[in-house]
């Protein structure tokens, strides 16, 4: 048996304007949630909080004997609970929104279930004494949040029309294979962080690779992205792709300076300041290479009968199992 689920009966109407800054926010917080939980490794407060889901075996909160590193680790995690909020609010924007827009609930409720599982890896890394391989996990889980959010931000903006390309296939298989290689070099580059000396806390143990030959294939696989991207301007200038074209050299000058904080943060000895920038330059060449990835195609508004039905059919109720 089904039942229509009243959650939007008595809700006012969502104006679209809100739910573009809700869900730019979710990007937003998701970004600067990284950039507390680097300041929790680098300042070695990983373990400030020395177990989960409680601060202490007697305190969810933290107290004044454990110090500084205490206040920060538990404040990080204060900050997960306002991040989730604010994918909480997009969640309950998107059930309010009239019409109903197709896509925007699964890509809402995928950005705010990633909160609590973030949540979770969280505390296996404080459970396993920071394992620099779960610390890697932790934070590749905030790049997958920050995939989703910014692809539902990308769908509240763009209309609920079909999606045509607006590049040559082999264009855009290019551009998958420069997102590829962009992961890849995420990946890699938390291997060379579980190598290197901010391991969040003085007795946390690093992962055994050797940081001079991991961060060597790190090299390497910027160099290869950077290659690729720059490849991706040339290509989509010669087919007249002008907003594509402006992707990839945004995308281009974001490496370029996340490859300059990369090479001056290891000839200097990986001072904190910098490592804390390169993590939050990772976010931002994530975002390019995602902007890159929507631009080799468009999604024209919702102009026929079916378009504009199926749109209406989604808006009318919410059906849940009763």
């Amino acid at each position: 048996m089904r039942r229509i689920c009243p959650v939007n009966r008595f809700a006012p109407p969502v104006p679209d304007a809100l739910l573009r800054r809700l869900a730019l926010a979710s990007i937003i917080a998701n970004v600067g949630i990284v950039g507390t939980g680097g300041a929790v490794r680098l300042t070695a407060s990983g373990l400030g909080c020395p177990t989960w889901p409680r601060c202490t075996d007697a305190s969810y909160t933290a107290t004044s004997e454990m110090g500084v590193h205490g206040a920060i680790e538990f404040g990080n995690r204060m900050l997960t609970f306002a991040v989730g909020v604010i994918a909480l609010a997009t969640v309950l924007a998107v059930l309010a929104h009239r019409p109903r827009r197709p896509g925007l609930l699964a890509l809402a409720v995928a950005v705010f279930l990633g909160i609590p599982a973030q949540a979770v890896i969280g505390g296996i890394t404080v459970l396993t004494n920071l394992n620099p391989w779960v610390v890697g996990l932790h934070f590749l889980a905030s790049m997958a949040v920050i995939a989703a959010a910014y692809a539902l931000w990308r769908r509240v903006v763009d209309p609920d029309g079909a999606v045509v390309p607006v590049v040559p296939a082999p264009l855009r298989t290019l551009a998958w294979i420069t997102t590829l290689v962009g992961v890849a070099v995420l990946v890699i580059g938390t291997w060379v962080t579980g190598s290197g000396p901010h391991a969040g806390d003085q007795g946390a143990a690093r992962n055994g690779l050797d940081p001079e030959s991991i961060s060597q294939v790190h090299a390497d696989g910027v160099f290869l992205l950077i290659g690729l991207s720059v490849a991706l301007i040339f290509a989509f200038r010669a087919v007249g792709a002008r907003r594509a074209t402006r992707a990839a050299v945004i995308l281009v000058a974001v490496e370029l300076g996340q490859g300059l904080i990369g090479f001056v943060q290891y000839f200097t000895h990986l001072p904190a300041v910098l490592v804390g920038a390169h993590m939050l330059g990772s976010c931002l060449v994530l975002l390019a290479t995602l902007s890159v990835q929507w631009s080799t195609r468009e999604r024209r508004p919702a102009t026929s009968a079916t378009e504009a039905a199926a749109t209406a059919a989604e808006s009318e109720a919410v059906p849940v199992t009763a």
